[in-house]
């Protein structure tokens, strides 16, 4: 593995391919991190967690991908993945978190007690983002006006296009800013 290494937390349905994670995941590589892309055990699986399911299921997949990793890591997760956040808390790894559950006290507690840098990116639209819980947890923060859960807005698809252009931006100034200044 190279000096730096991004491992993708995929959400529940799409895979580390989608495209959130997947620009999320090309930032981090065009700036020479080695890329992680984790799968999950049961792909059909997280459509029948429970809410106190989740994080016990998706800990034990991020551990395993950063086990044998050294070097500068930054964990990337979207929405599922975001249940990883303990996991960077304990380690004091850096994270890009793609509309993160912040209804679960799972992830809450778990960026809450994050020691590095983390960049939170969610809609208005989203069920599961909280405008001022977001911005009481980090400085680095993306909010989309009416982006719901996949990052779309309403009306034309260019303007859903131009969302995930914003994301990437957003990703890509927070890793040469604050992850690898």
């Amino acid at each position: 593995m190279t000096a730096r290494t991004a491992v993708v937390l995929p959400g529940g349905q799409n895979g580390p391919a989608a495209p959130l994670p997947m620009y999320a995941a090309e930032a981090a590589a065009r700036r020479g991190a080695g890329v992680v892309p984790v799968w999950w055990d049961e792909p059909d699986r997280p459509l029948s967690l429970t809410e106190s399911e989740r994080g016990p299921w998706v800990l034990p997949q991020a551990v395993n991908a950063l086990r044998d990793l050294t070097g500068d890591i930054l964990l990337i997760g979207r929405s599922l993945g975001t249940y990883g956040a303990p996991l960077a808390a304990e380690r004091g790894l850096p994270a890009v978190w793609l509309t993160p559950v912040l209804t679960s006290a799972w992830v809450v507690d778990g960026l809450r007690r994050a020691t590095a840098p983390f960049l939170l990116i969610g809609g208005t639209a989203d069920s599961l983002w909280d405008s001022a819980l977001a911005r009481e947890l980090t400085p680095y923060v993306l909010e989309v006006p009416e982006a719901d859960h996949g990052m779309y807005v309403p009306g034309r698809l260019a303007a859903s296009a131009a969302v995930l252009g914003q994301v990437a931006t957003a990703v890509e100034d927070f890793l040469d800013q604050v992850v690898w200044a």
